[in-house]
């Protein structure tokens, strides 16, 4: 009910499926720990998007448009599934892709998301890094506006009230299916970005009054402004959903240690936390969102951040498709050994 005013396609395989990490835990201990698969949602390749752009595409839709246009790093995700969804409703789709990462190779540049973004027809044009993307976006949906076309602009990440109505969707979905298992989980550790994510999920649980603790990983922002972000667009979602005043400032958390040297920029906590899971788990990470979340969650199960009674949720949010676009980084996974990467 506390979504049903709002308009919806269907985009997304859900419930996506909830699973222990049992393998995961016997490595490196903690708390009872899951995986919440939005990896699985299904739409070209799976990923937290399809949430979003369920919404995002509904407005679209309703307000007469007819191409999709979008921002992102290279090899974005968000621009893949964008894609994806235009495809799926007979739409276009123009992607504004930002050089976002330096001392890339043909890898990045070709394959992954890119491919894919080729493969699903999306038009797309690059501005170097450090760009107002925003700006862009806009110039590219005026010159399309001259051409006769109707765009709907969506923010970056899908990350507006909109779109984070998917991600309030899903705190509905984790809290059915934990008491459905008969758990009680205590917090939901993702990568947080654009935000759209976290604040959809703060939102939703401060609407249903849950106690769940979101504990964002940053990929890209220091702490203060990546919380800041959080906050604004949760409590901005919570007005749209005509639960103004819910969020509470202190529920909104996003550690930054574990960024490295930039977005996208690799890590060796990232490269191991990625190979971990694979060989523990049979489950793929991605390099720039899921891998780095993952490294922030083990590395503070070390630190015995969590206690060992809390049922602690990864959602992991996709993003495997961009792991051919870092291949380098992983070449040498087949001489690694999981004992290894024990604490």
């Amino acid at each position: 009910m506390l979504l049903d005013r709002f308009p919806r396609v269907s985009l997304s395989h859900a419930p996506t499926p909830l699973e222990p990490l049992d393998r995961l835990r016997s490595v490196v201990g903690g708390p009872r720990l899951w995986i919440k698969r939005d990896d699985c949602t299904g739409l070209a390749q799976g990923g937290n998007k399809a949430r979003k752009l369920e919404f995002l595409v509904a407005d679209a839709l309703a307000q007469g448009c007819d191409t999709l246009v979008t921002p992102g790093a290279v090899q974005s995700n968000h621009v893949r599934m964008t894609a994806a969804a235009a495809a799926r409703f007979g739409l276009k789709a123009h992607a504004v892709l930002e050089r976002r990462v330096p001392d890339t190779d043909a890898d990045y540049e070709e394959n992954g998301n890119i491919l894919l973004d080729d493969l699903f027809g999306c038009a797309r044009s690059y501005v170097p890094g450090g760009s107002d993307v925003a700006a862009a976006c806009a110039a590219v949906a005026d010159d399309l506006r001259a051409k006769g076309a109707k765009p709907y602009v969506i923010s970056g990440g899908g990350s507006n009230p909109v779109g984070a109505l998917g991600y309030v969707a899903c705190a509905v979905e984790l809290l059915d299916q934990a008491s459905q298992r008969g758990i009680t989980v205590t917090r939901v550790v993702h990568g947080t970005g654009s935000s759209g994510t976290q604040a959809g999920l703060v939102a939703g649980f401060a609407a249903l009054r849950s106690p769940v603790e979101v504990f964002g990983v940053s990929v890209r922002h220091p702490r203060e402004k990546q919380e800041g972000m959080v906050f604004d667009l949760a409590c901005r979602t919570a007005d749209h959903l005509g639960h103004g005043g819910t969020v509470q400032r202190e529920r909104v958390f996003a550690d930054d240690g574990y960024v490295g040297p930039g977005y996208g920029q690799p890590t060796r906590g990232m490269v191991d936390a990625v190979t971990l899971l694979a060989r523990t788990e049979g489950i793929l990470l991605d390099p720039v969102y899921s891998g780095k979340a993952m490294a922030g969650m083990i590395d503070h199960i070390r630190r015995g951040t969590f206690g060992e009674n809390e049922h602690v949720v990864f959602l992991h949010t996709g993003g495997s498709t961009s792991l051919f676009g870092y291949k380098h980084l992983f070449l040498g996974a087949p001489d690694q050994d999981v004992a290894r990467l024990r604490p």
